[in-house]
């Protein structure tokens, strides 16, 4: 064999591994695209999963606020602190944004001395329902933690839409 047919070969067989290489890394780029589009879909659409029989419109919520009868819930919002200060439901506590382990974590350390069927009401109203990072969350670690009356505030748009436009009470700050 010549040094020419030689190199020949060695040249093509390095031009095949590297289109091998590059075809990989087109496989396994596809793959990571596609993964982190089912993540953000599985979180985009999860508070479409709480049941609509542990979901509290925001009329039914102000009604109860503002009667004199009955045990009052416990409002924790589950989103931004942005948020919570420029308006909230007053008696309100906020607990950090339920997407993050920080935040859970907190709300699971807020309600563990409580008992297990104490009425609790979770919000969030950064976007539309459909998007809430926060809320499904939260309602898990609750529920884990064995909590019966538990009901999510179902805001579909967000907060100011739903909310404070509608002339519910607001609070400011923090």
């Amino acid at each position: 064999m010549s040094l020419r047919t030689a190199l020949s070969r060695i040249n093509n067989a390095y031009r095949n591994q590297m289109n091998r290489t590059f075809e990989n890394q087109k496989v396994v780029l596809a793959v990571c695209v596609l993964s982190t589009l089912l993540v953000c879909g599985a979180f985009a659409y999860q508070t479409s999963l709480i049941p609509s029989s542990r979901l509290i419109s925001p009329d039914e919520l102000a009604k109860i606020l503002q009667s004199s009868k009955g045990e009052k819930p416990l409002m924790i919002q589950v989103g931004s602190h942005v948020l919570y200060s420029q308006a909230h439901i007053p008696s309100s506590e906020y607990i950090g944004p339920a997407s993050t382990e920080d935040g859970l974590q907190r709300l699971r350390k807020r309600v563990e001395p409580l008992p297990r069927n104490r009425f609790i009401i979770i919000y969030c109203g950064c976007c539309p329902w459909s998007h809430c990072p926060n809320v499904k969350p939260a309602d898990h670690a609750l529920r884990a933690l064995g909590f019966t009356n538990v009901k999510s505030l179902y805001i579909a748009n967000n907060f100011g839409a739903d909310w404070v436009e509608k002339g519910y009470p607001v609070a400011k700050g923090d």
